[in-house]
């Protein structure tokens, strides 16, 4: 019902509020975005607001696809060849040519660590080269040209962990997902974010030099989201059931016809869904509308769960968790059928069947 509600469109709001569908910004008051400190003045705690005795939830930070605004000043050059000159370095030949440095490696067949000689003539291919700055995520860049992100990761050939580098030229897709937008405005709103956006590209870019951050103990000391941080680098363990309820949604291809990516565990609003598997938070918010309250959690070895219809949530990104460990409350919002829980496991970019994975 709630699917032929969206359907509707803008006019049709009024009657979405009094149908029971949420839209985006009809969001639980526990985790609409609240303010947060600029940059240059991070606050040094978080006090956090009490629910009960045993429950608490933090105001969030902003995420940094919101935070820091991307200029879409990518500079469009054509095919042409390069002849290496004495201390040239492919990063140097990079910036002369307005090129990318991964792109030029591509073109040439050169493999790590990417030496090149005097004398040696390079391809320099055609495209259109955004330049990454401090803080710029796959997510933010992707909106401001309104392009798919899945696009970008393709034409750069990017893989896990999909971390930008600070000075690096992202190779942008011609062609626009945004149906001829052109204002920042118009372009940012046809950014439809989905899981695979988060997980492959919310990690603001790294410095050449830098060492991500590592992952925050508690929500109450929350890392900042211009700060890259430390993901796992191993699955410790099997994975655990996130609550235990009636499964009333299954892994794969619906009555419809549309595929589902996880599962849904019909649970009491209100009960405690818990990580997994020990990991690093790698989002908390409410920005995809189907899935109200969402938790994601990188695991390491290229897994990561996803917990969705939350009524609070209780860990901020870059927060450490353990198994078993409290990191949201179940609930209704988005677009869920009835108070339950909706549960993922990817593998890369890949959803998995998460009753494969869990235990009998």
């Amino acid at each position: 019902m709630r699917r032929k509600c969206l359907r509707l469109g803008a006019a049709l709001i009024v009657a979405l509020s009094a149908s029971g569908c949420i839209p985006q910004d009809s969001r639980p008051e526990s985790y609409r975005p609240q303010d947060y400190p600029s940059q240059d003045n991070p606050p040094e705690r978080y006090e956090p607001r009490r629910i009960d005795e045993d429950v608490r939830t933090v105001p969030a930070p902003p995420p940094a696809w919101q935070s820091r605004a991307v200029s879409p000043d990518a500079r469009t050059i054509g095919d042409s060849t390069y002849v290496v000159q004495s201390g040239d370095t492919l990063r140097h030949v990079a910036d002369i040519t307005g090129s990318g440095s991964e792109a030029i490696a591509r073109a040439n067949g050169l493999a790590a660590p990417f030496t090149i000689r005097a004398g040696q003539r390079l391809v320099i291919p055609a495209g259109r080269y955004h330049l990454v700055r401090t803080g710029e995520t796959g997510i933010a860049i992707a909106r401001a040209y309104g392009v798919d992100w899945g696009r970008i990761i393709t034409a750069n050939d990017l893989s896990e962990p999909y971390v930008l580098r600070v000075g690096m030229r992202v190779l942008i897709p011609g062609g626009s997902a945004a149906g001829g937008a052109s204002t920042a405005a118009e372009r940012a709103a046809a950014f439809r974010l989905d899981i695979d956006d988060i997980v492959t590209g919310s990690q603001p870019a790294i410095a050449e030099h830098q060492r991500p951050a590592r992952p925050a103990q508690s929500a109450s000391q929350p890392v900042s989201p211009f700060t890259p941080v430390a993901d796992p680098t191993s699955l410790r363990g099997g994975f655990a059931w996130p609550v235990r309820g009636r499964i009333v949604a299954r892994f794969g291809p619906g009555a419809t016809g549309e595929k589902f990516n996880g599962i849904k565990i019909a649970v009491p609003t209100g009960t405690p869904i818990t990580a997994a598997a020990d990991g690093v938070v790698a989002y908390a918010g409410s920005e995809i509308s189907t899935l109200g309250g969402l938790v994601i959690i990188k695991h390491g070895d290229g897994w990561t769960s996803v917990y969705g219809h939350a009524s609070q949530l209780l860990v901020q990104r870059g927060q450490a968790v353990k198994r078993g460990q409290k990191i949201a409350l179940s609930g209704d919002s988005g677009f869920a059928d009835r108070p339950e829980v909706h549960f993922e496991l990817r593998k890369g970019r890949t959803p998995i069947d998460p009753l494969a994975e869990l235990p009998r």
